[in-house]
């Protein structure tokens, strides 16, 4: 496996892997599909980007994590494969993603999870996020409450 910078041509695996993650549900709050051209603009070299890293074996993307600016701080997003989750990958994205957050002269790293995403939260609390707000009243967009629980990294 390999873990690089994500670059434009990879917009459409990475929108792809994205929207089977919005199409199973339950890990993401992202609700609806994301184009290609979303992906690149939101997450590769949009004016809110801050880093973008994907991981990659035989020429396909296995996850992508990005940093970028949302409400005044920098949040991360982490996207794996479905059914491969918890095979290191994550780690692996980390550590790039890391490099270059703190590069980027960032000081925190934030990262929101619904409340009922059980591997989210697991992910984030073995990679050093803590716990620093919850919002129980978050709910998708069909009127489920399943609440978020805000993290927080500190470099």
């Amino acid at each position: 496996m390999i873990v690089r910078h994500a670059a434009p041509d990879d917009a459409e695996a990475m929108s792809g892997l994205l929207n089977r993650i919005i199409a199973i549900g339950g890990t993401t709050a992202h609700q609806v599909p994301k184009s290609a051209l979303q992906v690149r603009q939101d997450y590769i070299d949009g004016p809110d980007c801050v880093t973008s890293v994907v991981a990659a074996e035989a020429g396909k993307i296995l996850g992508w994590q990005a940093v970028g600016w949302w409400q005044g701080d920098a949040h991360i997003g982490t996207f794996v494969e479905p059914g491969i989750q918890a095979r290191g990958i994550g780690a692996a994205l980390f550590a790039q993603t890391l490099i270059a957050a703190r590069r980027a002269g960032l000081r925190t790293l934030h990262a929101s999870i619904r409340h009922d995403n059980v591997p989210g939260l697991a992910y984030y609390a073995r990679i050093g996020f803590r716990d620093h707000a919850t919002d129980p009243g978050f709910a998708l967009k069909d009127g489920t409450t399943v609440g978020r629980v805000h993290r927080r990294l500190d470099l």
